[in-house]
Order: C-alpha cells, then sequence, then structure tokens
C-alpha cells in the first residue's frame, strides 16, 4: 500500500515519482507478442533464468545439482510464523484465483519481470479489485490516485481503472519495471512499491547500505513487514525462493553459480551429441533422448552486466 503521507515527505519522494512519470511517459512499452520459438533444428538450449533451470523441448537433465536459492537467515522466523498463520488464507486464493494468476503471468512475462512478482498483489489486496485501505489506496494493486494517473490509469468520480484487474496489472508491472531501473534490487523495489522511493532512499543513506536485511529498521515498519510477508507469500506458494526473495549480491553470487552449473551441465551434453553422432556413423543403436544443446551464456551474461 503506498501511503499518502510517505508519497508526500518532501520534495525528494516527489521528484522521484516526476521522474518516474517521465521514464514511463517517454518509454516503449515492451511487445506484447508472443516471445519468438526457438529454431527447431537438432540443436536446443540449456539456459536458465535465476528462478529455474529451463529446458526447451523435452530434454530431462538431471538437475539435482543445481545450485538453489537460501531463505536469508534474517527472514526463516518471519516466513515460519507467517506462513503457520495464513495458510488457510493463502490457500483460498490459490484455489479460488487461477486466471488471475494467469493474467499476471502473461503481463510481467511480455514486461520481462519475474511472474513471482505476482504474490505482491496477494500481500497488497489478497487479490480483491474491490479493496480500499484506510488511506485511499484502491484495487488490487493498491494504487494511490496520484500515482494511479502517473502510470495511465484514469481515477475520476465516476470511473475509477484501479478496480480494472488487467489494465491496473499492466499499471503495476510498469510501476515495478521502473522502480527497478532505480534500485536494481527486488527487495529494495517491493520496499519502494509500499512505501514510496524517498523513504528507501532515505533509509539507504542512514543506513550506509543497499542491502535490505541491513537497512530495514531504518523503513517504516509497515515496509518491511510487507518485504517479508511478500517472502513469506512466495514461499507458500513456491516452495522456495526466486531472484524476488533476494538482495543484490544475493543475486549476483546465485548467478555465477548457475553459469557455472549451465557451463557444466552443457559440456556433458554436448559430450552426449558427440557420441550420439558416432553412434549414427557406425549404425549403433542412439538413444533419441540425447540431444545437443548449446549454452547461451553469452545472453545470460549481457542480460546480467
Amino acid at each position: 500500500m503506498l501511503k499518502r503521507k510517505l508519497l508526500r515527505s518532501g520534495l525528494f519522494g516527489n521528484v522521484l515519482l516526476l521522474i518516474l512519470a517521465v521514464v514511463s511517459t517517454a518509454r516503449t512499452q515492451p511487445s506484447l507478442g508472443p516471445d519468438q520459438a526457438l529454431n527447431d533444428s537438432a540443436d536446443q538450449y540449456l539456459r536458465f533464468d535465476p528462478v529455474l533451470l529451463q529446458l526447451s523441448g523435452n530434454t530431462e537433465v538431471d538437475a539435482l545439482n543445481a545450485p538453489v536459492i537460501a531463505l536469508n537467515k534474517h527472514a526463516v522466523k518471519f516466513v515460519d510464523t507467517y506462513i503457520a498463520e495464513n495458510s488457510c488464507m493463502l490457500q483460498q486464493i490459490k484455489d479460488k484465483n487461477p486466471k488471475y494468476f494467469n493474467i499476471m503471468d502473461s503481463v510481467f512475462t511480455r514486461f520481462k519481470l519475474p511472474v513471482q512478482l505476482k504474490y505482491l498483489a496477494i500481500v497488497e489486496s489478497e487479490l480483491k479489485n474491490k479493496a480500499v485501505s484506510r488511506v485511499g489506496a484502491v484495487g488490487v494493486w493498491q494504487f494511490m490516485p496520484q500515482t494511479a494517473r502517473i502510470f495511465s490509469l484514469k481515477v475520476t468520480a465516476k470511473h475509477d481503472e484501479r478496480t480494472h484487474f488487467y489494465k491496473s496489472t499492466i499499471a503495476a508491472a510498469r510501476y515495478l519495471h521502473d522502480l527497478n531501473i532505480l534500485f536494481d534490487d527486488w527487495l529494495l523495489v517491493l520496499a519502494a512499491y509500499n512505501a514510496g522511493p524517498g523513504p528507501v532512499y532515505a533509509a539507504i543513506k542512514k543506513s550506509g547500505s543497499r542491502n535490505f536485511w541491513k537497512l530495514q529498521y531504518f523503513l517504516p515498519e509497515e515496509t518491511r513487514g510487507h518485504v517479508k510477508k511478500f517472502i513469506g507469500t512466495h514461499y507458500y506458494f513456491e516452495g522456495r525462493g526466486s531472484v524476488t526473495t533476494l538482495t543484490k549480491d544475493e543475486r549476483n553470487k546465485y548467478t555465477k553459480l548457475m553459469l557455472v552449473f549451465v557451463e557444466e551441465q552443457n559440456m556433458l551434453l554436448r559430450e552426449n551429441g558427440d557420441a550420439k553422432r558416432t553412434a549414427n556413423t557406425s549404425g549403433q543403436p542412439v538413444n533419441e533422448k540425447e540431444i545437443v544443446i548449446a549454452a547461451r551464456i553469452g545472453e545470460l551474461k549481457r542480460n546480467e552486466e
């Protein structure tokens, strides 16, 4: 929830919102068309999005040894308690809203955002379109009027697009995208979504750190709880973390580990591919499950840069 008093806490916060408005207006939105299909050759791709190891085609790779995303020690107790106290509510949301989840997945994928950001809507409103906070934030994504208008939602006495699920999800994706440009750290993005960019920058300055776990106590209590609720909700729905539950430093370390793992897997698969080609030329039987996978390591490294 974006608190009115935090959005109006000073010139700095307002300037940041104006910057986001300019960026949003000037930006060419990501294409909403389907992703380009991988070519249909014998060479397939093994790659990862820092959340899962994703394989093209029907190839099965033993990923049991792939690096895992650990829950930060500062969040363990909170997450365990949060899940224990809210499991019934979370399960009801999971059972009743598959259509909403599909829409959010589609929007975030098109904006090249982690789909796990959809869990923020549960923390914000429990996925209730008509939700209204005590300070006037409205809708699934709990936009205040000022922020909603920046991201092209109409807010009038007669028509409030904050209650339109698809349009408000587009606006939330744009806002999260722009906050990520500012912070390049999903935990700080989540904090800024709740409190506004200004208080997060103030916490960074006061703490001398950009690590959420070190600066959290310089944030409003509601905001630091908001971020932890997101992490708890994420773990309830997925049973594991993702880039959205990591600090920037944690994300970078995980990415390096995954790149090494992917390179090792591709080396093994290329060796299997060579063996397959040798078998073909010798007339020996071929295991059809073995295919050649070329790593897109260069692309991944460019994305991280």
